[in-house]
């Protein structure tokens, strides 16, 4: 079985209309071919227009409301993205899944007061995410799904392109993942590694898991805390930013070394400590995979 989506999730489509959002919803309803997963779209200027067979709703609640809907997925630009995740989590829905990138700071931080006010238990993934696949049943996002296969291992990442990367090495050595999870590299975000790991844990058909960090953060170095005490599955890890001087972001907003425990060497040793086996050549995470397999 999958983590956090299967064939009973009902998704919205935040920015439905969108040249983003119109096309990645397309390929997502053409990869659930056969299950009504996507059951609508939510534009507060067009709502009782039609895309693609599919309704829009002027409102996340009034979608809810009329489709049973359960998950959203947010295209809209970085400048009202937040809003478009607080009105998903107002409405209670059990997912949210962020795909924008380049929401300021502050309006992140606004989500999580919000989230925190309202003791939410909507899960949110994102912002600046791929999404997250189920092979063969669902998509939520913009991965690329024909590299997918239905299998055993459960990857999560913070880099969408090392998601990539992982999932195909997986699907090459015909073990297939479980559930392929990029929870973004923003600084702050939604679901970390550590409640992906504890999903993948309880997950009975997940083998092996695939993690793969960056500098800047402390969450890989919390999610192998935990694992050190409670996994019960193998984990292949590897750490992105090595050759990233101290001070200066690299890539994700979140890669940023401030302190001593964010640096590569930090996450490293407390995998190691773990007992998590790591990689420091992103080719050969498989080859390590299949090898403690």
């Amino acid at each position: 079985m999958s983590i956090i989506i299967g064939n009973k999730t009902r998704v919205l489509t935040q920015g439905i209309t969108g040249k983003v959002g119109s096309f990645h919803t397309r390929r997502c309803i053409d990869y659930a071919l056969g299950r009504n997963c996507f059951v609508g779209g939510v534009h507060p200027k067009k709502g009782g227009e039609i895309f693609d067979g599919i309704p829009i709703f002027r409102t996340i609640e009034e979608g809810k409301s009329k489709t049973n809907a359960n998950a959203s997925v947010v295209y809209v630009p970085p400048l009202m993205a937040a809003s478009a995740i607080i009105e998903a989590v107002e409405a209670d829905l059990e997912l949210v899944v962020c795909i924008t990138e380049g929401i300021p700071v502050k309006d992140m931080l606004k989500v999580r007061n919000r989230m925190i006010k309202l003791k939410s238990k909507t899960m949110l993934l994102g912002p600046n995410c791929p999404g997250l696949i189920a092979p063969e049943v669902l998509k939520i996002g913009i991965m690329p799904e024909h590299i997918h296969k239905k299998g055993s291992i459960g990857i999560v990442s913070r880099s969408g392109t090392l998601t990539y990367e992982a999932v195909d090495q997986v699907t090459n050595l015909g073990l297939g993942q479980s559930t392929a999870v990029g929870i973004g590299g923003d600084p702050i975000n939604g679901l970390k590694h550590l409640d992906i790991l504890k999903l993948f844990n309880n997950d009975n058909e997940t083998e092996a898991v695939v993690m793969i960090g960056e500098i800047g953060g402390k969450d890989e170095i919390y999610a192998a805390e935990w694992a050190k005490e409670n996994m019960k599955k193998p984990i292949v890890a590897f750490i992105a930013g090595a050759s990233a001087p101290e001070g200066k972001r690299m890539g994700h907003a979140g890669a940023l070394i401030s302190d001593g425990f964010e640096t590569v060497q930090a996450k490293l040793n407390a995998l190691e400590d773990a007992g998590i086996k790591i990689t420091q050549n992103p080719s050969e995470m498989g080859k390590l995979l299949k090898n403690i397999l």
